[in-house]
C-alpha cells in the first residue's frame, strides 16, 4: 500500500523516486496520482516526504485535486532548455529534470518508474546518470518498488475493483440471457431471428457492447472460446464458428474500470442445453479443487503451496499437470492464480517456482483459477473467482455469479 513507500524505500536503499509519462496505460504513475485524469506529469517524492506532482498549467485544476502538493511544469521552462541545447531534444529532458530533482534537493539513489519506450528509457536514463554525478539512476528488474506496494490493497481499492467486479458479472448475465434467447435449429446450432447461425464473432459484438455499456473498458479482450478452443488455455475462440448445445464454452472475461483504473477477472465454464459426461467430469474435478483450495486460504501461507495443493488434487482424479510433466499440453497446464490490479496480472504470483517466496498478505487480491484442458478431446474448463483478504485476514469472494455447468435452452 502507499503507507509502505517509505519504509520500501528505506528497505531498497532508495533516497528519492521519479515516476513519469502518460498517465493512460501507466500504473505506477497511475497509482501514484489516485488517477488523476492528467495528460502527463511526473512525481517526485523524496523519502520520509510527500510525493510532489508536476503538471501543465492547463491541468492545473484536475493537478490540484489529488490533494498533492503541485508545481506547474512551465516552472522548469522545457522550451527554453529546448532553445538553449539547439533543439537537442535528450540534453533538454536531461536538464529539465535536473531542474526538478534540484528544487526538490534530491540526491543520491533514485529510482525511476513509469512507462516509456524501451530504448528510449534507455537513453535517456543513461544520459541522466552521466549528467548528474550527484544522482545515482537505479532501474529494478523483477518486483520493483511500487509494484510491491501495489500488492497489497486498501480498502477503498479493495472497494473499486469489487465494483469492477459486479458490472463484469452483469455482462456475463446478460450474455448468457442473450444465448438464451435464441431458438436451436435440428442440428442443435443455435439461430437468430432471421434463421442465421448464431457465431462466436456474433457473441464477442454482445459482450463488447454490453463491456462499454456498463461503463468499462477490455484493453486486454476477453475469452469467449467453444469446443476445441475452450481446450486451449488464452485461445480467444473462433468467430466463425457456430454456437452449439453440448459444447464446452469457456468465458473469461477481464475489464477495468474506464480510464484506466482496476481489473477484475472472472472465468466461467458452461455447455448450452446440455454436457456430455467427460465435460461434466473435467467440470466436477476443477470446481472440486477450487472450492478445496480456497476453503484453504491463509494468511501467512505461501502462495505457491496452493499450486502445488491444485496439482496433488488433479493428479488423484488422474490428470495429467505441469508438476509431473512440465510440458503436457493437455490436463492442468498452468498456474494457479495471481493478484489483480492495475495490472490484470499482478503480485501475488501462485506459480510454484524456487523464486516464488511470495505468502499471503491482509490486503492481497488475488484470482483462483484452476482449470484441465483437452483440445484433441474438444473440451476445456476453467474456473476463475477473485479473491480478497481484508485487515483482519478474512476471505471475501468478490466473485458472486455461481457456478453452474449447463445453461437451459429452450
Amino acid at each position: 500500500m502507499k503507507r509502505d513507500l517509505d519504509h520500501l524505500m528505506e528497505t531498497r536503499r532508495l533516497d528519492a523516486i521519479v515516476a513519469s509519462g502518460h498517465i493512460h496505460g501507466n500504473p505506477p504513475l497511475y497509482y501514484l496520482t489516485d488517477g488523476a485524469a492528467l495528460t502527463q506529469a511526473h512525481v517526485i517524492k523524496r523519502r520520509g516526504a510527500p510525493a510532489v506532482l508536476i503538471a501543465g498549467a492547463m491541468e492545473r485544476e484536475i493537478a490540484t485535486a489529488t490533494g498533492m502538493p503541485v508545481i506547474l511544469s512551465s516552472r522548469y521552462d522545457y522550451r527554453g532548455l529546448l532553445k538553449q541545447h539547439q533543439g537537442d531534444r535528450l540534453a533538454a529532458s536531461v536538464a529539465y529534470l535536473q531542474r526538478m530533482l534540484e528544487d526538490q534537493h534530491i540526491t543520491g539513489r533514485v529510482g525511476f518508474y513509469g512507462f516509456r519506450d524501451q530504448g528510449a528509457a534507455y537513453t535517456f536514463l543513461r544520459a541522466l546518470d552521466a549528467a548528474l554525478p550527484e544522482i545515482e539512476v537505479v532501474g529494478e528488474f523483477g518486483e520493483n518498488l511500487l509494484t510491491a506496494a501495489r500488492a497489497t490493497k486498501s480498502a477503498a481499492e479493495a472497494a473499486r475493483i469489487r465494483e469492477t467486479g459486479q458490472r463484469t458479472i452483469a455482462v456475463v448475465r446478460e450474455t448468457v440471457a442473450f444465448l438464451q434467447s435464441h431458438s436451436v435449429g435440428p442440428d442443435e446450432t443455435l439461430r437468430r431471428a432471421a434463421g442465421e447461425v448464431l457465431t462466436v464473432g456474433d457473441v464477442h459484438d454482445h459482450i463488447r457492447r454490453h463491456i462499454a455499456l456498463q461503463g468499462l473498458e477490455d484493453p486486454e479482450g476477453f475469452i469467449f472460446a467453444t469446443g476445441r478452443d475452450a481446450g486451449i488455455p488464452h485461445s480467444k475462440g473462433t468467430l466463425s464458428l457456430p454456437l452449439r448445445l453440448g459444447e464446452s464454452i469457456v468465458f473469461d472475461i477481464y475489464p477495468r474500470e474506464a480510464g484506466g483504473g482496476y481489473f477484475f477477472d472472472m472465468t466461467r465454464t458452461f455447455c448450452l442445453g446440455y454436457a456430455p459426461d467427460a465435460v461434466a467430469r473435467i467440470y466436477e474435478d476443477t470446481r472440486a479443487c477450487q472450492e478445496q483450495l480456497i476453503a484453504a486460504l491463509a494468511v501467512g501461507e505461501e502462495t505457491r503451496h496452493y499450486q502445488q495443493l491444485a496439482c496433488e488434487f488433479y493428479q488423484q482424479r488422474g490428470h495429467p499437470t505441469i508438476a509431473d510433466a512440465p510440458q503436457t499440453l493437455e490436463g492442468y497446464v498452468h498456474s494457479l492464480g495471481h493478484g489483480v490490479g492495475l495490472d490484470l496480472h499482478e503480485e501475488p504470483f501462485f506459480g510454484d517456482t524456487p523464486s516464488n517466496t511470495a505468502r499471503l498478505r491482509p490486503g492481497h487480491v488475488f484470482t483462483v483459477e484452476p482449470g484441465l484442458y483437452y483440445p484433441e478431446q474438444g473440451m476445456g474448463c476453467r474456473l476463475e473467482d477473485v479473491l480478497y483478504l481484508d485487515a483482519d485476514g478474512v476471505v471475501h469472494n468478490f466473485t458472486t455469479y455461481p457456478r453452474e455447468l449447463v445453461i437451459p435452452m429452450d
